[in-house]
Order: C-alpha cells, then sequence, then structure tokens
C-alpha cells in the first residue's frame, strides 16, 4: 500500500491500539480465508479509508475524470457534521485516513478542520494535493493540523514539461508550496506532515526523474515517490503517455505487439478487504479505482457504516473478485502489483 519509510512509519505505528490491532487481525484472517477457500468472508471493519473532501479540481490533466471534468456523479463539496458522524462511528477500530478520492482536497473550505478532527480521533491522516493552495497561511494550518502524510504531485522540473501533464498548473506554485510547509515544520518544530514528491511517470517527463529527487532535496522533502501512470485508451495512447523505460510502465506489449497491462490479475484483492472508499456524497465504493462511482455498494445518508459493509452488496462484490477479477472493468486498469517506489 505504501512505501516504507523508518520515519513515516514510526508515526504510523504510533497510532495504533490494541482494539486497533485486534481488528487489524481479523480483517487479515479473513482476508486469507476467503483468499484460499473461494468464499468471501469478512470479519472486522475497515483498517482504513479514503474519503473525498471534493470532486472539484483546478486542473485539467489529461487522464483525470475530474480534471476532464467527465463524471457523470455530480460535484460537490464534503460536509463537516457529515464526516465527523462517519468518523464517530468507525475511529476506534479505523488506523488510517486517506483524505483523497478525486478532486483537489483544499478547494474543500473545511478540508484542514476535518484533517484536525480525524488526529485528534488518532487517526494516521494522509492527502494528496496538487500543491497549488499551499499559501504561508495554509501551510502553516496544515503544519497544526496534525496532517501525517502530505504529498505532493509534481511532475515535471521545468514548466514546460510539467504542464504537459498538469494542464492548466503552475510549476513555481508548487514548489512555492512546498517550501511554505518545510519552512513552517521548522518554525513550530513539528515533525508531520511527512512530506513526499510523487512523480507520475510519463512519456513527457521520463528523462526528468533524476532531477526532481535532487530537487526535493534542495527544498528539504521527505521522499521521492515515483508512480506508475494510468492510461485509460492504453491500447492506441493517442497521448503518448506511456513511458519507454518499461520499469515506469503499467503496460508492457504482448506477442503480437498491442499493449496489456503488466499485472496478471489474480483472483484476489487485498483492497476490498481491509479499505473502501466514500465519495463527498455518502456513496460507499470499493477501491479508488471506481473513479466514477459505478460500483456503488451503498449510501450512507441516513444509514450506519457497519451495515453498508457487511450487506449482501459488498459481499457479492467480494465473491466476484474471488471467482473472476478480470471480468470486473475497473479492475482492468489495476496498478497494484506494477508500483514503484523511488
Amino acid at each position: 500500500m505504501m512505501p516504507f519509510n523508518a520515519t513515516d512509519s514510526i508515526n504510523l505505528f504510533k497510532k495504533f491500539t490494541f482494539r486497533r490491532g485486534w481488528n487489524a487481525a481479523k480483517v487479515l484472517s479473513s482476508y486469507y480465508i476467503s483468499k484460499y477457500t473461494k468464499k468471501p468472508v469478512q470479519w472486522g471493519l475497515p483498517i482504513s479509508i479514503s474519503f473525498e473532501p471534493t470532486t472539484s479540481c483546478n486542473l485539467r490533466c489529461p487522464e483525470c475524470p475530474s480534471g476532464l471534468r467527465a463524471f457523470t456523479r455530480p460535484t460537490g463539496m464534503l460536509q463537516n457534521d457529515f464526516f465527523s458522524e462517519t468518523i464517530d462511528q468507525l475511529y476506534k477500530d479505523l488506523l488510517y485516513l486517506v483524505f483523497y478520492f478525486q478532486g483537489e482536497p483544499y478547494l474543500n473550505p473545511d478540508f484542514l478542520q476535518m484533517v484536525k478532527y480525524a488526529g485528534d480521533k488518532g487517526i494516521y491522516t494522509a492527502t494528496s494535493t496538487n500543491a497549488h493552495y499551499l499559501t504561508d497561511t495554509n501551510a502553516r494550518k496544515t503544519v497544526e493540523s496534525g496532517l501525517d502524510r502530505l504529498i505532493i504531485s509534481i511532475d515535471g522540473t521545468t514548466q514546460k514539461v510539467y504542464e504537459q501533464y498538469r494542464v492548466g498548473g503552475r510549476l513555481d506554485k508548487v514548489l512555492e508550496g512546498a517550501r511554505n510547509i518545510v519552512r513552517w515544520k521548522k518554525e513550530l518544530r513539528s515533525k508531520t506532515p511527512f512530506i513526499v514528491f510523487q512523480f507520475l511517470v510519463v512519456r513527457p517527463n521520463e528523462h526528468q526523474i533524476e532531477e526532481v529527487k535532487q530537487l526535493a532535496k534542495e527544498i528539504g522533502v521527505d521522499d521521492v515517490w515515483l508512480k506508475t501512470a494510468q492510461v485509460y485508451d492504453y491500447m492506441h495512447d493517442p497521448n503518448q503517455l506511456i513511458p519507454t523505460l518499461d520499469k515506469y510502465s503499467r503496460y508492457k506489449k504482448n506477442t503480437s505487439g498491442a499493449v496489456d497491462i503488466k499485472n496478471s490479475l489474480e483472483n484476489h484483492c487485498w483492497r476490498a478487504w481491509h479499505a473502501t472508499v466514500i465519495t463527498w456524497d455518502g456513496l460507499v465504493v470499493p477501491c479508488c479505482f471506481d473513479k466514477d462511482a459505478q460500483h456503488t455498494l451503498g449510501d450512507l445518508k441516513g444509514k450506519p457504516f457497519r451495515e453498508v459493509w457487511e450487506h449482501n452488496d459488498y459481499r457479492n462484490f467480494r465473491a466476484k473478485l474471488l471467482q473472476g477479477r478480470a471480468n470486473i472493468d475497473i479492475c482492468a486498469n489495476c496498478s497494484e502489483g506494477t508500483r514503484v517506489w523511488g
């Protein structure tokens, strides 16, 4: 799920309680029983959830439905009261909370209040941002919120390369935001957030991998993660995004010269047992690859989370995974097993 880093891992480990550990043990054991018996067994509640602050975004990235304004589901903002009510149901068992699904989290005016609320409950919190809103004020508030991990998307070390994927973005704003966060961590003598530069490796920027590592070092960023890019029309790749460096591609050419995904899509998926995604308006979807919420497994409006998690709809979805994962459309472009950490 994440690369190993001693500092970040220690911070995560501090969030463990006996109850959270016991819940994790139940989830893990039920996953392995399901995997080997091919029958969906689910014990415990999620170890990790992703909560969507908003579907709105300021950029126009070519492989992102939020950037392309291609959603069929409505655009909106996560409401603070709904968020807190859901967290109140889960926090005793929940270890890890990602404030991200689609959209730019900092566009939600209550975003950092929600981070603090979850942090005060002892939950490890993380988010991903394009960093255009990390002003001096927001950077300070981010550090003060107790956010544990901040992933900054930076897909180029020059404006010309950066804007080929981050359409409408300004690299100078990203770097300014990163410096603001680093400075306020020092000013407030805070060990968090753990700051990551995430570099989505595509053909236009693959020659800048070493440069982004050097840039991170100069600014004081804690780590650099190299991520493989999801290309929706990878059979034809009209935008020429698939990198030439095989190590950084989710795809490979088969014997006929056509492009296939590297993932063998075995009939099991750890995500479906230990994690889930909640959209801004309360829909529960199985994972972050269901960007348009086409596989909605429940609606939390007026319904407790446990009822959705244990419902037949969720059980049936897990059964489909065990029977034939390749038959589920959102699994077809899955990156599990094809990630590269830099």
